[in-house]
């Protein structure tokens, strides 16, 4: 499985993202997200989340999530992670996973545990600011 891992404050391009995408002719699949910062936090009104990583062990546990994921999942062709760090304004994308495998089912299923294990384990931390 090819494994691509960015952490950093760059603006995420999924335009750019996607036309670089490289998949077999076997894949049926890309499963794209991208999870944007919502307007409110707790019904609260915000304008943005400041993200925060202890980058090497977040490097780590992703690594390691990937090595799971891959055990799980073995057809699964490539996933691609970006998160980002920094200010974060609402409506722009902090998270953006793309997961390519021959058929949807494993796509989803392989998306959705990556993302709430990541949200479990990997040190990513995030502090609110009110709008």
């Amino acid at each position: 499985m090819r494994r691509q891992l960015s952490i950093g404050s760059e603006l995420i391009d999924e335009a750019v993202l996607i036309a670089r995408r490289d998949a077999s002719h076997g894949i049926g699949a890309a499963l794209c997200f991208s999870g944007l910062v919502r307007g409110s936090e707790d019904s609260v009104q915000i304008g943005g989340i400041e993200y925060e990583a202890f980058s090497e062990m977040a490097t780590h546990q992703f690594h390691r999530l990937f090595d799971e994921l891959e055990r799980r999942w073995p057809m699964i062709e490539s996933v691609r992670l970006v998160h980002r760090v920094g200010w974060v304004p609402v409506g722009e994308s902090s998270l953006w996973l793309e997961v390519l495998s021959p058929h949807r089912a494993e796509s989803f299923a392989a998306g959705q545990w990556l993302i709430d294990e990541m949200k479990r384990v990997v040190p990513i931390w995030k502090r609110i600011q009110k709008g």
